[in-house]
């Protein structure tokens, strides 16, 4: 792990561990972690280093018994904070390779910053909706675009200005971020779209 700390939400956990929310919540109360990894005062939140500890305990499920999977990081998180980047754990004939999760864990939080990094919010710009850094395109409705199914070619041509990379972080930062309460329902197109026809499909009457 970098030397660089995160405090990360329970969402933002989740993206980092490769997990669901409802299982970041399980490990505060199960109690699977040593409560030096999170807070659960008021708003929860966890250590960059609980998230390879997550990511191990609920992606082992099919090959390690719980009893195992404890034990593991039991053995791993007992040790001195500055020693916890421990590789292996060695419990009599198990050894377990936590390498792996490691790495993980280290390259979506880089990409976790650098999603942040990307995203601003503006008075200005469409009354301060978090958009593109250097676009107005809404990250949200990008997201939104992905979430729906619809090809990565096809979002390019809506928003010519941004890259596939680009998309793919804002898909990432609105999953550790998601929007509070209901989603608006659209009447028109998001604002940065491109309209790529103007062509109307005839609807075919049902048939009884």
């Amino acid at each position: 792990m970098t030397a660089q700390m995160d405090t990360l939400t329970p969402a933002e956990a989740a993206v980092v561990s490769r997990v669901t929310v409802r299982d970041v919540h399980r490990v505060i109360d199960e109690r699977i972690l040593p409560e030096s990894f999170y807070n659960a005062a008021q708003a929860r939140s966890f250590t960059s280093q609980a998230c390879v500890f997550i990511s191990f305990y609920f992606r082992t499920a099919d090959r390690l018994t719980s009893e195992e999977r404890q034990r593991a990081i039991q053995l791993a998180t007992g040790l001195p904070t500055g020693n916890r980047s421990k590789k292996v754990v060695q419990d009599a004939f198990l050894t377990i390779d936590l390498a792996p999760f490691w790495k993980d864990v280290e390259e979506s939080l880089k990409r976790l910053r650098t999603a942040r990094d990307i995203v601003v919010s503006d008075p200005e710009i469409l009354s301060g909706t978090p958009v593109i850094r250097g676009t107005r395109v809404p990250v949200y409705d990008v997201a939104a675009s992905v979430a729906a199914g619809i090809p990565m070619k096809r979002i390019l041509s809506a928003y010519p200005s941004l890259q596939p990379e680009q998309i793919e972080l804002a898909t990432m930062y609105a999953e550790a971020n998601p929007q509070r309460g209901r989603p608006r329902l659209r009447t028109a197109l998001p604002p940065a779209a491109t309209i790529l026809t103007e062509r109307k499909k005839r609807r075919i009457p049902a048939t009884a």
